[in-house]
């Protein structure tokens, strides 16, 4: 069976060529799962004129982007110990990254194109198995292409996988391991024309997990014998869970269960009518886990367990059942878990997908780039005041609906002409440089102006602290009282009822730039402001102000607490007041 390119996949192929006509930098294409990535891959395939490789990193997606290139009844190569081949013959060669990274030897030809499948999962550490083979082809070509393709470009920890977007903004750093994302097709797009069923997303109506008691690891992990502790105390509710399912599947196909270990997923098989379920770990053997999935598949069972092997390259159209039982800080694996479900399949109208450990993903909106700074947070837009770019940041929104605080550091914007592209230099949040003024980000170690290294504030903070004649107040807001003429007075409040002053005058034109400085490209609005030119604007625009998270006073003997230094947009170990 030869398969047509949907106009989206066609348009993907086509970016792509002009893409790589014009550079060699390296791209990527973002597509929902279900999307149809595997034909775009056979296309390009189809299409190349020279040898190339596409890599995955599970069997199921080598064998399954080589059936669809060879649907063109073109003939390929497939490189997978997993699948019992190993050759690299044929003009395009599709393997698995385990198996070809152990053999780097035998990549001694010229190749023009890697594409690698799921490439979110492409570490930006060069020693990884990823990068040992890109580093090998460009020994035979320094100018080699790579080509990117994922549903989740993003990785929990670092964010996005890439720096530029064809729509015009900013997302990853420029080191980045992609350059530029050159497609992209959003979910609900998908949905809207009829390529995908849609989620329908219910909250369980009976207790669910409670994991906020344990902590991941820095790369997302939960500790199995963290989790199985837990889950030992919820037996209860893990038996309730079950029920739920049972019952809200009654009239449902495909049930896809995905359990947080091992001993949890054994539990919630023990609950399920045992001739209709099979239970799959990474401890299942290989021939039986082939026919677990084979059964699945024709429907001769109908609730499928799993702990963490079914998420990517496991195709069951049929399945309109998601439950996920298990807790996760990574939006990719969640978007994978559910994009199991939505799938079109003959007569499924929608997928159920249920949430009972609490995750509270938004499938459709889901990731900004960055980790989530707190549970209460979601994603908000915020205009730049200098280019207009409408950002999208963590941020907390009130009871009117309106934004009331961001965590943003800088603005997203990308400024393009016809020969060159940098982004926006507006920034949020900022590192004020002591020697030239110029603004840095909030964890940059030296100026990128002059390369000054910038001062730690924790030092600050930790000296001030260990000085009898210095005071530290955790500031919580402030406030403006005018005095005569052109002078007034700001004052720093804490949580406790303390207070620091410091006074300017707008007379004196050094007085009047110092405070403009601290607080005029900080000013919390969301439209462009020249300046807070008089003492009028600065009374005027009071509640507009951000206020610094600390300020720190010495103590003169004729004119008592002077302020000498503020903290700006903090990020360091004092966080809390008990650090302090």
């Amino acid at each position: 069976m030869q398969y047509s390119l949907r106009p989206y996949q066609q348009e993907a192929v086509e970016r792509t060529l002009q893409h790589f006509r014009k550079t060699s930098n390296p791209a990527v294409i973002v597509l929902p799962t279900g999307a149809g990535k595997s034909l775009v891959i056979a296309e390009l395939a189809r299409l190349a004129k020279h040898k190339i490789l596409v890599l995955a990193h599970v069997k199921e997606l080598v064998e399954q982007n080589a059936d669809k290139y060879e649907s063109f009844g073109l003939k390929a190569s497939i490189f997978s110990a997993g699948l019992g081949k190993k050759s690299l013959s044929e003009q395009v060669t599709f393997a698995s990254i385990q198996s070809l990274a152990r053999n780097l030897a035998q990549l001694n030809e010229y190749y023009s194109l890697i594409i690698v499948d799921e490439c979110h999962r492409i570490s930006e550490n060069d020693t990884s198995q990823y990068w040992q083979v890109i580093k090998q082809l460009q020994k035979n070509n320094a100018n080699l292409k790579i080509l990117g393709l994922t549903a989740t470009p993003y990785r929990l920890g670092t964010g996005w996988i890439y720096h530029e977007h064809y729509h015009g903004f900013v997302r990853g750093e420029k080191n980045t391991v992609f350059n530029k994302c050159i497609f992209e097709l959003p979910l609900n797009y998908m949905i809207k024309l009829g390529y995908l069923c849609p989620p329908e997303t219910i909250n369980p109506a009976i207790e669910h997990y409670d994991f906020s008691s344990i902590q991941p690891s820095h790369q997302g992990s939960y500790s199995d014998v963290e989790l199985n502790r837990l889950l030992n105390q919820q037996t209860r509710a893990t038996f309730s869970i079950v029920q739920d399912i049972v019952q809200l599947s009654e009239t449902r196909r495909g049930v896809m269960i995905f359990a947080a270990t091992v001993e949890h997923a054994k539990e919630i098989t023990g609950y399920l009518p045992s001739e209709q379920t099979a239970l799959i770990t990474g401890e299942t053997a290989k021939t039986e886990r082939a026919s677990f999935i084979d059964a699945f598949k024709a429907q001769k069972i109908k609730y499928l367990v799993n702990v963490s092997v079914l998420t990517t390259g496991f195709d069951a159209p049929h399945v309109d059942v998601i439950a996920i039982l298990r807790p996760t800080e990574s939006i990719s694996l969640y978007q994978q878990i559910a994009g199991r479900g939505l799938r079109l399949f003959p007569d499924k109208q929608d997928c159920l997908l249920i949430d009972y450990a609490g995750n509270r993903f938004n499938l459709f909106y889901p990731e900004v780039g960055s980790p989530k700074p707190a549970p209460d947070t979601e994603p908000v837009q915020v205009l730049c005041p200098g280019c207009g770019f409408a950002n999208t940041f963590w941020g907390r929104v009130g009871a009117d609906g309106k934004v009331t605080e961001h965590f943003g550091r800088r603005c997203q914007g990308l400024l393009e002409d016809d020969e060159t592209s940098q982004q926006c230099d507006f920034r949020f949040r900022f590192k004020t440089c002591n020697g030239c003024g110029a603004e840095n980000d909030i964890a940059a170690k030296r100026c990128q102006q002059c390369s000054l290294v910038l001062v730690d504030p924790d030092d600050k903070l930790r000296e001030a602290l260990n000085l009898k004649n210095a005071m530290v107040l955790r500031c919580q807001g402030i406030s403006i009282e005018k005095e005569s003429g052109q002078r007034f007075k700001v004052i720093y409040h804490d949580e406790e009822g303390a207070e620091l002053t410091e006074r300017y005058d707008f007379a004196k034109p050094a007085s009047k730039l110092a405070f403009q400085f601290d607080y005029l490209k900080r000013l919390n609005t969301k439209t462009p402001n020249n300046a807070l030119a008089s003492v009028a604007d600065v009374i005027a625009a009071e509640r507009l102000l951000t206020a610094p998270d600390f300020v720190i006073a010495h103590k003169h003997k004729r004119f008592g607490w002077q302020v000498t230094d503020k903290l700006f947009d903090y990020q360091g170990r004092f966080r809390t007041a008990n650090s302090l």
